[in-house]
């Protein structure tokens, strides 16, 4: 039976891998702070893992509107669903499953026949395309979310213009060249800053990108309306790029820093510990950092996904010690293909380490950012990382490794100017040339245009900026969209 109320309900539905995972819990506990009621469809697997690393039940329980709600993956327990090489087989693979298995429950949560309240709206991960279709032959209003950066979201708008250019495919000699058909970016992006998986495709390839793009964008452009985790003051020359496509566009971000403030509003005496972490934290770094003096450390993290070769590891850690610099690095337990590192590694690598590094299985990023000894962040240009990066005031040093993070990577440097862009290249001497340069010889210029943009991120959270005042549009668009399913 159909539950009624007058309260709206929205349900939210991420693709369950960590940086998906992480906004979108966020932007639950927001509309939690604005009384709206919350289901939140996590997968098994990923459940168990916040649970057992995170105090997430404790973080919702405060709210009696929201619940968990839970679906199997698909995909079997011994499957890795993380340091994968080939990420598009993967995620292609996982939303198959996914599919197959959270289809019915989907469908039964938005006809209202599994006793919860009537859903007002489905906000639905961009990436799952058979929630959008489900939510619109049961006449569900559906919101996307876009956990990506709008800049990638405008290149994805553009690839079936590149490939009926004939841009795409291209040729390894043509890398540095840029790119004609992509309007707003055709002074900046080279053929090197498109999204990866437009590298290494032949023509009959090209044909299969081109229907897959045409429908995502077909879909994207019949959603009611888009979730961005973004600024204004960041993108806006993108996001009315985006405008032009689509129907109404929330910027709402950095959803991370937006949640901190309004949490900061309330008058309460709990603590906010918004941590969404799939792996266990490891808070010795803490200690560690505050032996150290004020931005001499660089921070290293390719994030939840990316997966390095043996000789790259080793150029990285060779890098990193003969940089002179301290260094605090994640290396989670399947980073590497294969398995551990199988040669001995050299006695100036251990010894540099001993003396200046710090490696972790996972750290608590947000606050090792905000550390007073963190000068810099070599980072895979994911949009999380590159948001909190740009909330902390850290100029970045970025070696991207898939899908969005190339496009982010030259935006951090080209457009943004807030650090540095090393994708594509992995050798020792680059990277100890790199450090020193985002550390010393570039240090004051990087940090001065990203204290600016940091501080534009930090007024758009706050009481009448951008990101604050379309959040309070959002709610009343929600709010709207249930009293027009009352009639």
């Amino acid at each position: 039976m159909e539950h009624q109320s007058s309260t709206p309900h929205v349900l939210i539905f991420p693709l369950p891998i960590q940086g998906h995972i992480t906004p979108m819990l966020n932007l639950a506990e927001l509309l939690c702070l604005a009384n709206l009621k919350v289901t939140f469809l996590n997968t098994t697997q990923n459940h168990k893992l916040l649970t057992r690393n995170t105090n997430i039940e404790a973080r919702f329980a405060r709210y009696p509107g929201f619940v968990f709600s839970i679906v199997p993956d698909g995909l079997a327990d011994e499957h890795p669903r993380a340091g994968v090489s080939k990420f598009k087989d993967w995620s292609s693979e996982l939303v198959e499953k996914l599919a197959l298995s959270g289809e019915p429950l989907l469908r039964e949560m938005l006809v209202g026949s599994t006793g919860i309240d009537k859903v007002t709206c489905l906000i639905i991960d961009g990436w799952i395309s058979f929630a959008n279709e489900v939510a619109n032959e049961v006449e569900v209003p559906v919101i996307a979310f876009r956990c990506s950066s709008p800049c990638y979201m405008w290149t994805y708008f553009c690839i079936p213009k590149l490939i009926q250019a004939g841009d795409i495919p291209f040729k390894d000699e043509a890398m540095d060249e840029l790119v004609k058909s992509s309007p707003g970016m055709d002074s900046f992006l080279r053929y090197r800053d498109l999204p990866s998986f437009c590298r290494n495709q032949d023509t009959s390839s090209c044909q299969d990108l081109l229907h897959l793009f045409n429908g995502e964008i077909q879909r994207n452009k019949q959603a009611h309306a888009f979730i961005l985790n973004t600024f204004e003051d960041l993108e806006d020359p993108t996001l009315s790029l985006i405008r032009s496509e689509c129907s109404k566009v929330y910027s709402l971000g950095p959803l991370h820093a937006h949640l901190k403030y309004k949490l900061s509003q309330k008058e309460t005496t709990l603590c906010n510990n918004s941590s969404s972490n799939l792996w266990e934290v490891d808070q010795s770094c803490i200690s560690w950092l505050d032996q150290k003096p004020n931005k001499s450390v660089v921070y290293v993290s390719f994030g939840s996904l990316t997966i390095l070769t043996k000789d790259q590891l080793r150029e990285f850690w060779a890098g990193l010690v003969h940089s002179k610099k301290y260094f605090l690095w994640v290396i989670r337990p399947n980073l590497i293909i294969g398995s551990e590192l199988d040669n001995p590694t050299p006695d100036d690598l251990l010894e540099g380490t001993k003396k200046r590094g710090c490696l972790v299985k996972w750290a608590p990023q947000q606050e090792v950012l905000a550390h007073r000894a963190i000068g810099g962040f070599l980072t895979h240009s994911g949009w999380n990382s590159t948001l909190e990066s740009i909330v902390a005031g850290v100029p970045m040093l970025c070696w991207p490794y898939f899908a969005d993070q190339q496009v982010n990577s030259r935006f951090v440097s080209e457009v943004w100017r807030i650090g540095l862009d090393m994708k594509d290249v992995c050798d020792r001497t680059i990277v100890e040339k790199m450090i020193n340069d985002l550390m010393d010889v570039k240090k004051d210029e990087l940090q001065r245009s990203m204290d600016k943009i940091s501080q534009l991120a930090k007024t758009s959270i706050s009481e009448g900026g951008s990101s604050y005042s379309n959040f309070n549009q959002l709610i009343e668009d929600i709010k709207a969209m249930s009293k027009k399913g009352e009639h």
